[in-house]
Protein backbone atom coordinates (compact mmCIF):
# COMPACT_ATOMS: atom_id res chain seq x y z
CA UNK A 1 0.00 0.00 0.00
CA UNK A 2 1.56 3.50 -1.24
CA UNK A 3 -0.41 6.91 -0.47
CA UNK A 4 0.39 10.21 1.19
CA UNK A 5 -2.46 9.28 3.96
CA UNK A 6 -0.46 6.42 5.22
CA UNK A 7 0.72 6.96 8.74
CA UNK A 8 -0.16 9.86 11.41
CA UNK A 9 -2.73 12.38 10.03
CA UNK A 10 -3.35 15.08 13.20
CA UNK A 11 -6.69 16.96 12.85
CA UNK A 12 -5.93 20.28 14.12
CA UNK A 13 -7.29 22.15 16.32
CA UNK A 14 -7.74 26.01 15.38
CA UNK A 15 -6.72 27.99 18.74
CA UNK A 16 -8.60 30.97 19.91
CA UNK A 17 -7.45 34.12 21.73
CA UNK A 18 -9.94 35.18 24.84
CA UNK A 19 -12.00 37.66 22.53
CA UNK A 20 -12.38 34.24 20.42
CA UNK A 21 -10.63 35.42 16.77
CA UNK A 22 -8.50 32.63 15.40
CA UNK A 23 -4.75 33.01 17.22
CA UNK A 24 -3.12 33.24 14.25
CA UNK A 25 0.90 32.88 16.12
CA UNK A 26 -0.54 29.88 18.00
CA UNK A 27 -1.67 27.88 14.93
CA UNK A 28 1.30 28.36 13.25
CA UNK A 29 3.22 27.06 16.06
CA UNK A 30 0.89 23.99 16.30
CA UNK A 31 1.32 23.67 12.74
CA UNK A 32 5.70 23.45 12.88
CA UNK A 33 5.07 21.39 15.91
CA UNK A 34 3.65 18.51 14.30
CA UNK A 35 5.47 19.07 11.34
CA UNK A 36 8.95 19.22 13.23
CA UNK A 37 8.35 15.99 15.24
CA UNK A 38 7.24 13.38 12.54
CA UNK A 39 3.49 13.75 11.87
CA UNK A 40 2.65 12.80 8.33
CA UNK A 41 -0.19 14.75 7.19
CA UNK A 42 -2.53 17.45 8.43
CA UNK A 43 -6.33 17.63 8.77
CA UNK A 44 -7.53 21.28 8.62
CA UNK A 45 -11.45 22.57 9.65
CA UNK A 46 -12.70 19.20 11.11
CA UNK A 47 -14.98 18.38 13.68
CA UNK A 48 -11.50 19.44 16.49
CA UNK A 49 -11.10 22.24 14.54
CA UNK A 50 -14.19 23.95 15.44
CA UNK A 51 -15.47 24.28 11.96
CA UNK A 52 -18.94 23.80 12.85
CA UNK A 53 -18.42 27.36 14.64
CA UNK A 54 -16.22 29.10 11.73
CA UNK A 55 -17.60 31.79 9.13
CA UNK A 56 -16.86 31.31 5.41
CA UNK A 57 -14.11 33.51 5.71
CA UNK A 58 -12.40 32.06 9.22
CA UNK A 59 -12.18 29.18 7.24
CA UNK A 60 -10.77 30.62 4.20
CA UNK A 61 -8.21 32.23 6.45
CA UNK A 62 -7.46 28.82 8.41
CA UNK A 63 -6.43 27.28 5.40
CA UNK A 64 -4.61 30.28 4.14
CA UNK A 65 -2.16 30.03 7.46
CA UNK A 66 -1.69 26.45 7.60
CA UNK A 67 -0.60 25.89 3.95
CA UNK A 68 1.78 29.33 3.95
CA UNK A 69 3.26 27.87 7.14
CA UNK A 70 3.22 23.90 5.64
CA UNK A 71 4.61 25.23 2.62
CA UNK A 72 4.23 21.99 0.86
CA UNK A 73 6.28 20.08 3.27
CA UNK A 74 3.13 17.77 4.64
CA UNK A 75 0.08 16.54 2.55
CA UNK A 76 -3.20 19.07 2.92
CA UNK A 77 -6.83 17.64 3.88
CA UNK A 78 -9.52 19.60 4.61
CA UNK A 79 -12.84 19.26 6.24
CA UNK A 80 -15.99 19.71 3.67
CA UNK A 81 -18.99 18.31 4.09
CA UNK A 82 -22.93 18.33 5.59
CA UNK A 83 -25.96 17.09 5.04
CA UNK A 84 -26.45 19.74 2.01
CA UNK A 85 -25.52 17.76 -0.65
CA UNK A 86 -25.75 21.02 -3.10
CA UNK A 87 -24.35 23.41 -0.70
CA UNK A 88 -21.58 20.62 0.18
CA UNK A 89 -20.90 20.35 -3.54
CA UNK A 90 -20.86 24.51 -3.92
CA UNK A 91 -18.20 23.92 -1.09
CA UNK A 92 -15.96 22.17 -3.47
CA UNK A 93 -16.60 24.29 -6.56
CA UNK A 94 -15.93 27.85 -4.81
CA UNK A 95 -12.65 26.96 -2.67
CA UNK A 96 -9.25 27.37 -3.69
CA UNK A 97 -8.36 23.61 -3.55
CA UNK A 98 -4.38 24.45 -5.72
CA UNK A 99 -2.94 23.30 -2.39
CA UNK A 100 -5.36 20.70 -1.05
CA UNK A 101 -4.71 17.16 -1.89
CA UNK A 102 -8.00 15.61 -0.65
CA UNK A 103 -11.03 16.92 1.30
CA UNK A 104 -12.45 14.54 4.26
CA UNK A 105 -16.17 14.36 4.05
CA UNK A 106 -18.86 13.65 6.65
CA UNK A 107 -21.54 11.20 6.36
CA UNK A 108 -24.44 13.71 6.20
CA UNK A 109 -25.65 14.33 9.88
CA UNK A 110 -29.36 14.92 11.34
CA UNK A 111 -30.99 14.11 8.25
CA UNK A 112 -30.65 10.35 8.93
CA UNK A 113 -30.25 9.40 5.21
CA UNK A 114 -30.88 5.77 4.28
CA UNK A 115 -27.90 4.52 3.06
CA UNK A 116 -28.82 4.54 -1.14
CA UNK A 117 -28.93 8.24 0.41
CA UNK A 118 -25.19 8.13 1.61
CA UNK A 119 -24.29 6.55 -1.57
CA UNK A 120 -25.92 9.21 -3.72
CA UNK A 121 -24.62 12.12 -1.61
CA UNK A 122 -21.24 11.03 -1.72
CA UNK A 123 -21.44 10.00 -5.72
CA UNK A 124 -22.42 13.56 -6.76
CA UNK A 125 -19.40 14.82 -4.23
CA UNK A 126 -16.92 12.48 -5.87
CA UNK A 127 -18.13 13.84 -9.26
CA UNK A 128 -17.87 17.78 -8.45
CA UNK A 129 -14.08 17.17 -6.71
CA UNK A 130 -11.26 17.83 -8.20
CA UNK A 131 -9.51 16.19 -5.27
CA UNK A 132 -9.28 12.74 -3.71
CA UNK A 133 -12.32 12.61 -0.98
CA UNK A 134 -11.87 10.19 2.34
CA UNK A 135 -14.99 9.59 3.85
CA UNK A 136 -15.67 10.16 7.15
CA UNK A 137 -18.30 7.97 9.45
CA UNK A 138 -18.33 9.28 12.45
CA UNK A 139 -22.14 8.24 13.70
CA UNK A 140 -21.84 9.23 17.41
CA UNK A 141 -22.45 12.80 15.74
CA UNK A 142 -24.07 12.17 12.71
CA UNK A 143 -26.65 9.45 14.07
CA UNK A 144 -26.45 6.72 11.00
CA UNK A 145 -23.72 4.54 10.55
CA UNK A 146 -22.08 4.13 6.88
CA UNK A 147 -22.67 0.42 6.63
CA UNK A 148 -19.67 -1.67 5.43
CA UNK A 149 -21.67 -2.59 2.43
CA UNK A 150 -22.06 0.99 1.39
CA UNK A 151 -18.62 2.14 1.94
CA UNK A 152 -17.00 -0.64 -0.24
CA UNK A 153 -19.60 0.46 -2.85
CA UNK A 154 -18.38 4.05 -2.88
CA UNK A 155 -14.75 2.92 -2.60
CA UNK A 156 -15.52 -0.14 -5.88
CA UNK A 157 -17.13 2.85 -7.78
CA UNK A 158 -15.02 5.86 -7.73
CA UNK A 159 -11.18 6.10 -7.90
CA UNK A 160 -11.31 9.55 -6.25
CA UNK A 161 -12.78 8.35 -2.75
CA UNK A 162 -9.32 6.98 -1.70
CA UNK A 163 -10.62 6.04 2.30
CA UNK A 164 -12.84 6.38 4.71
CA UNK A 165 -11.82 7.85 8.13
CA UNK A 166 -13.68 4.89 10.49
CA UNK A 167 -14.99 7.00 14.65
CA UNK A 168 -17.31 4.64 15.22
CA UNK A 169 -15.16 2.55 18.04
CA UNK A 170 -16.73 -0.41 16.52
CA UNK A 171 -13.81 -2.99 15.81
CA UNK A 172 -16.28 -5.45 13.99
CA UNK A 173 -16.75 -2.78 11.40
CA UNK A 174 -12.86 -1.98 10.86
CA UNK A 175 -11.42 -5.96 10.90
CA UNK A 176 -14.77 -6.01 8.16
CA UNK A 177 -13.67 -3.14 5.95
CA UNK A 178 -9.74 -4.13 6.04
CA UNK A 179 -10.92 -7.70 5.25
CA UNK A 180 -12.55 -6.84 1.89
CA UNK A 181 -11.73 -3.35 0.68
CA UNK A 182 -10.15 -2.75 -2.48
CA UNK A 183 -5.98 -2.91 -2.23
CA UNK A 184 -5.60 0.31 -2.45
CA UNK A 185 -8.17 1.63 -0.26
CA UNK A 186 -7.32 3.07 2.78
CA UNK A 187 -9.07 2.73 6.27
CA UNK A 188 -7.54 4.86 8.49
CA UNK A 189 -8.95 5.05 12.69
CA UNK A 190 -10.51 8.16 13.85
CA UNK A 191 -10.22 6.34 17.14
CA UNK A 192 -7.24 7.26 19.09
CA UNK A 193 -7.67 4.65 21.41
CA UNK A 194 -7.83 1.74 18.63
CA UNK A 195 -5.51 3.29 16.51
CA UNK A 196 -2.70 1.12 17.18
CA UNK A 197 -4.69 -2.61 17.00
CA UNK A 198 -6.43 -1.40 13.47
CA UNK A 199 -2.93 -0.30 11.82
CA UNK A 200 -1.30 -3.76 13.39
CA UNK A 201 -4.88 -5.51 11.39
CA UNK A 202 -4.16 -3.96 8.13
CA UNK A 203 -5.07 -0.46 8.70
CA UNK A 204 -3.23 2.56 6.72
CA UNK A 205 -3.09 4.80 9.96
CA UNK A 206 -5.01 7.12 12.06
CA UNK A 207 -6.18 10.64 12.08
CA UNK A 208 -5.38 11.71 15.41
CA UNK A 209 -6.84 14.08 17.95
CA UNK A 210 -4.20 13.40 20.43
CA UNK A 211 -1.32 12.90 18.18
CA UNK A 212 -1.20 16.91 17.76
CA UNK A 213 0.02 17.35 21.14
CA UNK A 214 2.68 14.12 21.06
CA UNK A 215 3.63 13.79 17.71
CA UNK A 216 6.72 12.37 17.94
CA UNK A 217 5.59 9.41 20.48
CA UNK A 218 2.13 9.22 18.63
CA UNK A 219 3.87 8.89 14.90
CA UNK A 220 6.36 6.70 15.92
CA UNK A 221 4.00 4.65 17.97
CA UNK A 222 1.84 4.17 14.53
CA UNK A 223 5.13 3.81 12.39
CA UNK A 224 6.37 0.81 14.32
CA UNK A 225 2.70 -0.70 13.95
CA UNK A 226 2.55 -0.49 10.26
CA UNK A 227 6.14 -2.22 10.29
CA UNK A 228 4.40 -4.75 12.62
CA UNK A 229 6.52 -4.06 15.56
CA UNK A 230 3.56 -4.19 18.23
CA UNK A 231 6.01 -4.74 21.15
CA UNK A 232 7.58 -1.65 20.87
CA UNK A 233 4.79 -0.26 19.26
CA UNK A 234 2.62 -1.31 22.65
CA UNK A 235 4.86 0.21 24.80
CA UNK A 236 4.14 3.97 23.26
CA UNK A 237 0.49 2.95 23.40
CA UNK A 238 0.49 2.24 27.05
CA UNK A 239 1.97 5.69 27.88
CA UNK A 240 -0.63 7.29 26.03
CA UNK A 241 -3.04 5.45 27.05
CA UNK A 242 -4.43 8.15 29.89
CA UNK A 243 -3.70 11.35 28.12
CA UNK A 244 -6.26 10.05 25.34
CA UNK A 245 -9.01 9.14 27.67
CA UNK A 246 -8.64 12.42 29.43
CA UNK A 247 -9.14 14.70 26.23
CA UNK A 248 -12.44 12.62 25.22
CA UNK A 249 -13.66 12.55 28.88
CA UNK A 250 -15.71 15.81 28.54
CA UNK A 251 -16.06 17.00 25.09
CA UNK A 252 -13.36 17.34 22.33
CA UNK A 253 -12.18 19.95 21.29
CA UNK A 254 -12.03 21.32 25.02
CA UNK A 255 -9.76 18.58 26.04
CA UNK A 256 -6.88 19.00 23.40
CA UNK A 257 -6.83 22.17 24.09
CA UNK A 258 -6.61 21.50 27.37
CA UNK A 259 -2.99 19.74 26.58
CA UNK A 260 -1.97 22.71 24.24
CA UNK A 261 -2.65 24.97 26.94
CA UNK A 262 -0.25 23.02 29.81
CA UNK A 263 2.10 22.47 26.96
CA UNK A 264 2.20 26.47 26.49
CA UNK A 265 1.21 26.47 22.54
CA UNK A 266 -2.36 28.07 23.18
CA UNK A 267 -4.90 28.91 25.17
CA UNK A 268 -7.60 26.56 25.82
CA UNK A 269 -10.64 28.75 24.47
CA UNK A 270 -13.51 27.34 22.64
CA UNK A 271 -16.85 28.78 21.22
CA UNK A 272 -20.41 28.02 22.25
CA UNK A 273 -21.75 25.71 22.96
CA UNK A 274 -18.28 24.20 24.37
CA UNK A 275 -16.84 25.05 27.42
CA UNK A 276 -13.27 24.63 28.58
CA UNK A 277 -12.22 21.54 30.66
CA UNK A 278 -12.82 21.62 33.97
CA UNK A 279 -10.14 22.30 36.54
CA UNK A 280 -10.39 19.00 37.71
CA UNK A 281 -9.87 17.88 34.30
CA UNK A 282 -7.14 20.39 33.50
CA UNK A 283 -5.57 19.01 37.08
CA UNK A 284 -5.17 15.74 35.16
CA UNK A 285 -4.03 16.70 32.14
CA UNK A 286 -1.31 19.16 33.67
CA UNK A 287 -0.10 16.22 35.98
CA UNK A 288 -0.14 14.21 33.26
CA UNK A 289 1.86 16.32 30.43
CA UNK A 290 4.31 17.37 33.30
CA UNK A 291 5.31 13.54 33.90
CA UNK A 292 5.57 13.34 30.16
CA UNK A 293 7.39 16.17 28.84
Amino acid sequence: MSSKFLGTGVALVTPFKSDLTIDRDALINIVNFNIDNGTDYLVICGTTGESATLTKQEKIDVVKIISETNNGRLPLVLGIGGNNTTQVIEEIKTTDLNNIDAILSVSPYYSKPTQEGIYQHFKAISEASPVDIILYNVPGRTSKNIEVETTLRLANDFKNIVGVKEAGNNVSQYLELIKNKPEDFLIISGDDDLALGIVLAGGAGVISVIGQAFPKAFSDMIRLGLKGDAKTAYSIHFKLMDVIGYIFEENNPSGIKAVFEALNLSQDTVRLPLVPATNQLKSKINSFVKAFY
